[in-house]
């Protein structure tokens, strides 16, 4: 019998709507705080990871190129790949990421520094992007901003195709930043 299909069940299509809009115009990119902040929200809310499982946009997509798609070679992970060393190594190594990001987008803020139109993929290979910004009313530091924050989720998206691609469908899942962060809020709550 075919399972009854839920209005959550097509968020997946938010993660190429928002690539696909911070392709157009970076200041799109902004919209990824919602990803950003939800689950963490979600986690603080509920004490649960309901939605990583449920409502992750990503994971589903994942899921879907994957396992529907067959696109996924449907093999386990290495074992020093769902260690819980290396998704808190991943985790820190993630957070030092999107902590350069903020000082590069306040140095613009503050003038000390000119706005960098460029993505930068898996934190190394710079891509010129000028043909997604040509100036706004607002400051080059909400520009830069938006540089930073769509190259940190291209390149999630990159690292979640490659995994998802060797390895079972929602690979990302196990060392998803996001998800880890969840579970450390999933569990500090369970102390209270």
């Amino acid at each position: 019998m075919k399972q009854q299909k839920h209005w959550y069940d097509y968020l997946w299509v938010l993660s190429p709507i928002y690539l696909t809009l911070g392709f157009v115009n970076i200041l799109f990119a902004w919209l990824g705080l919602v990803f950003f902040c939800t689950p963490l929200i979600v986690s603080i809310v509920t004490g649960n990871k309901g939605y990583c499982h449920r409502y992750c946009d990503r994971g589903q997509l994942f899921a879907l190129l994957g396992g529907r798609f067959g696109l996924s070679r449907k093999k386990d992970m290495p074992r020093w790949m769902v260690s819980k060393w290396f998704r808190y190594g991943f985790l820190a190594f993630f957070l030092t990421m999107f902590l350069l990001m903020l000082w590069n987008t306040y140095l613009v803020f503050a003038g000390a520094q000119d706005l960098k139109q460029v993505v930068t993929l898996l934190w190394t290979v710079k891509v010129p992007w000028q043909w997604a910004y040509h100036g706004t009313l607002f400051s080059d530091g909400v520009a830069q901003f938006a540089f930073g924050f769509y190259s940190v989720m291209l390149t999630s998206t990159i690292l979640g195709l490659v995994t998802m691609v060797l390895f079972k469908p929602r690979s990302w899942c196990i060392y998803c930043p996001m998800g880890t962060m969840t579970g450390l809020i999933c569990k500090a709550k369970a102390k209270e």
